[in-house]
């Protein structure tokens, strides 16, 4: 998994809020803007398990769910249309730093793959 490129930039970890929220039936549904602010409190309070090294945690919002602020340790981003095309932006405007997307949505994991990121599942950041 990257970690930091030769600059000493830190890993960018996109977070695809909906995605991940929606991957465990835990009732999510019934408040989804909790529901992204839980992860981001975990994303807070975790970072990315199994990670030393020092990273930018965003957390891609849409819907229901464009009302949850940043918290120390995590930027949230809310999309103006679709989150996967906002992510996908974000992957293209990284330039040469390492980032990892976390989804599992397939299309998506396509298109950033394309631009150079790396994927990892929801249970990355998220256990099931």
């Amino acid at each position: 998994m990257a970690s930091e490129d030769e600059s000493g930039s830190p890993l960018l970890l996109i977070v695809d809020a909906a995605n991940v929220v929606g991957s465990v039936p835990d009732g999510w549904w019934r408040d989804r803007r909790g529901a992204a602010e839980r992860l981001r409190d975990r994303l807070a309070a975790d970072g990315l398990p199994g990670h030393a090294g020092p990273l930018e945690i965003v957390l891609v919002v849409e819907g229901a769910a464009r009302g949850v602020e940043s918290v120390p340790g995590v930027r949230v981003e809310p999309a103006p249309g679709s989150g996967d095309d906002h992510i996908v932006a974000r992957v293209a405007g990284a330039g040469e730093r390492p980032v990892l997307v976390v989804t599992a949505d397939r299309e998506l994991r396509r298109r950033v793959r394309e631009l150079g990121a790396e994927v990892a599942g929801p249970r990355t950041v998220r256990p099931a």
